[in-house]
């Protein structure tokens, strides 16, 4: 396994706050030594994806890794500073990263980066307050703080419906799907790859994303009218044309080949 393992984050439901029975107090501290044990149970608690030992050493003291824990100081019998969330995540290079072709560059900063989000978890007792939100909130504050850097990005797994809603709610833009980024248990899952741009790197909503999507309509609407036409074209140059066998009896543009169900051909990803 690699030094940083792909990122998981847990497929539980990150809705909005609701209401709960004891109102917590909240905090977010950077993960330190002493959350070793509690961090390596929660992290064998929520995802299917086993972390090898020298992850966790990395994280705790601070190895080219980034934390934020969430703690409720609410809680009594010195349980006020113990982990009930968390996200960790790590630094990369701009230009050398999945997401290169995406970034506006400003050769004025030098070498750019973007942080990368690795974990993300809540446990269970404390879900539907906020707290994940508030973790990602954290990473990107942290991230807009650094001039060079250039947005936040992350996996999540396709079928994790409520982490997906979360980061739309956030702003975050989809950008791609990976087809079987990961491997769990023998069996390969696809993913969706979701960046929140920052310090001016490209909005998610920029004036070149608007014109891409009016070409790319104008194009499908061509296309479309197009093969319409030709249809037509099609069906006028048979008429009075009688086949004795229906079954044999093929168009033009047709054959045996593409009749039959294709096969979808991938690059590996694809454009969302």
């Amino acid at each position: 396994m690699s030094r940083f393992p792909r990122g998981f984050v847990e497929d539980s439901s990150m809705e909005e706050p609701e209401t709960h029975l004891r109102r917590p107090s909240i905090c977010f501290r950077p993960i330190n030594p002493s959350d070793l044990e509690r961090l390596e149970q929660i992290h064998r608690d929520l995802f299917p994806i086993r972390y090898e030992s020298e992850f966790f050493q990395n994280v705790v003291n601070g190895c080219d890794i980034v934390s934020w824990a969430a703690v409720d100081r609410s809680r009594p019998d010195g349980y006020s500073e113990e982990l009930i969330g968390f996200v960790t995540a790590k630094f990369v290079s701009a230009k050398e990263s999945e997401i290169s072709d995406l970034i506006r560059y400003d050769s004025s900063k030098g070498e750019e980066t973007l942080v990368y989000i690795l974990t993300l978890g809540v446990v269970e007792t404390y879900r539907k307050l906020g707290v994940a939100k508030s973790l990602i909130k954290e990473v990107i504050k942290y991230a807009s703080s650094i001039p060079v850097c250039r947005g936040v990005y992350l996996h999540v797994i396709a079928h994790n419906n409520p982490a997906i809603r979360l980061y739309k709610r956030m702003s975050f833009r989809c950008v791609r799907r990976l087809h079987g980024f990961y491997l769990i248990n023998g069996q390969h899952f696809d993913s969706y790859l979701f960046v929140y741009f920052v310090n001016g790197s490209r909005s998610p909503c920029s004036p070149l994303d608007l014109v891409v999507l009016a070409v790319n309509y104008m194009r499908s609407g061509i296309k479309l009218v197009a093969s319409k036409l030709r249809m037509k074209q099609e069906e006028k140059g048979l008429k009075g044309v009688k086949c004795k066998d229906n079954r044999r009896c093929l168009l033009p543009t047709q054959t045996k080949r593409n009749l039959a169900s294709p096969e979808r051909v991938s690059s590996g990803y694809d454009y969302v």
